[in-house]
């Protein structure tokens, strides 16, 4: 399939097109940049050798760690949306890995915390550097205006589509 097929295969997926053009220009942008974000979280997983649960467990166990929350095995079968079996696998595989640590839980001795290692928050956050540099630099050189007027429009659209909105 030719490379520009594939690079616009994201666009225009409305059925009505949006009938002032900078609107059309609007949306056409904002799938462009779910498509570049889809392919950025693909690249970024192949290069860590992770399987995709593997490596959407690593980032649940990140932004868990950032928030200060602690996580278990129950937290990822309810995350991944897999049976506690196959998260024994991830874990023991990301733990074989170096990419994580298993801690007993300070209350529940049947229990047991998962960290992520240093090691993974580096490789992880290594990836995603150019992606997350280059949103930062382009949304902090628009007026405040501009940039409210972003964030309004994308909440927006998420709030409308995230479950229980529909």
């Amino acid at each position: 399939m030719p490379q520009n097929v594939v690079r616009r295969e994201a666009r225009h997926l409305y059925a009505v097109a949006p009938a002032v053009e900078a609107a059309k220009d609007a949306v056409d942008a904002i799938l462009r940049l779910q498509s570049v974000g889809e392919r950025e979280v693909d690249r970024v997983r192949a290069v860590s050798g992770l399987n995709n649960n593997e490596f959407r467990a690593i980032r649940y166990l990140l932004q868990a760690q950032r928030e200060s929350r602690d996580t278990g095995p129950k937290d990822l079968v309810a995350m991944l949306g897999i049976s506690n079996a196959s998260v024994t696998n991830i874990v023991d595989r990301l733990e074989n890995l170096g990419y994580l640590q298993r801690a007993p839980h300070p209350s529940d001795r049947r229990a047991q915390l998962l960290r992520p290692t240093p090691d993974a928050a580096q490789k992880i956050e290594n990836g995603y550097r150019t992606f997350h540099e280059t949103v930062v630099d382009v949304i902090g050189r628009l007026s405040p205006s501009d940039a409210a007027c972003v964030a309004r429009a994308l909440n927006d659209v998420s709030d409308r589509i995230e479950p229980g909105n529909l």
